[in-house]
């Protein structure tokens, strides 16, 4: 697959979650309190519920369902019930457009 545009910058507000779809994948791209730009898969690992509906602070998305607490960085959950990841995607910022390869997906070690 290629890259999509899934939204402009400015069409993210400060500490929230937009649902996108690329290719059948939900992904939640979500813009932190620093003003970075994320995207993990958009499904809890906990349960079948749309992370982009909880909540963000600093750089952790929280399922509203039952408080799972996900990584922007690493997409691991940092608190029960949830125990496995949901990927991270690789975000490109291309003048003020936000695009996503939804086949593209970080490597993450830590």
């Amino acid at each position: 697959m290629t890259r999509e545009r899934v939204c402009a910058v400015a069409d993210l507000e400060t500490d929230t979650a937009k649902r996108v779809v690329l290719g059948g994948v939900p992904i939640a791209v979500v813009k932190d309190s620093a003003g970075d730009i994320h995207a993990i898969g958009d499904t809890c690992t906990h349960g079948d519920i749309s992370l982009s509906e909880g909540f963000v602070e600093d750089d952790t998305l929280e399922c509203w369902a039952h408080g799972s607490q996900f990584s922007l960085l690493t997409g691991k959950p940092l608190s029960l019930p949830a125990y496995e990841p949901v990927p991270v995607f690789v975000v490109e910022i291309d003048g003020d457009d936000v695009y996503i390869d939804p086949s593209q997906t970080k490597e993450v070690t830590a």
